[in-house]
């Protein structure tokens, strides 16, 4: 029995839709493989920057109440209470900023997840059913 125009056009049809999903899927992997890469490699570059920046800033720091100290040293304790309160403050301050930034993370996938978006809603509109917004 042979195969009719129509059955091989359907099967062509659904071969090629098949093909096309596969491909979309493919690019959309590669971008979030990218997408993963980049923040990996920005967060590790983020981490040094901020051990770096942590121990030139206690060495500074040090040294500059030790500096104080010695050249003020009628008043030692003044200067290391003056300090104290100084730099407490300022490790409330970057406690308060670090929980503000935890708490409010930014999408890390973003042009991942809008392409994911857009293709849903391309889709659905090929396949006849009205695209709903998100």
């Amino acid at each position: 029995m042979a195969t009719t125009p129509q059955r091989e056009g359907l099967t062509a049809s659904v071969k090629s839709m098949a093909a096309t999903l596969l491909a979309m899927a493919q690019t959309r992997l590669e971008l979030l493989g990218n997408e993963v890469e980049v923040e990996k490699l920005r967060l590790l570059r983020m981490l040094l920057l901020a051990q770096a920046l942590m121990f030139t800033a206690l060495v500074a720091v040090l040294l500059s109440v030790s500096f104080l100290t010695l050249w003020l040293w009628e008043f030692r304790l003044g200067v290391l209470a003056l300090c104290i309160a100084v730099f407490s403050g300022m490790a409330w301050w970057a406690a308060r900023s670090l929980m503000q930034m935890v708490q409010r993370p930014e999408s890390a996938f973003a042009s991942s997840l809008t392409e994911l978006q857009e293709d849903l809603r391309r889709l659905k509109a090929a396949s006849g059913h009205a695209a709903t917004p998100d």
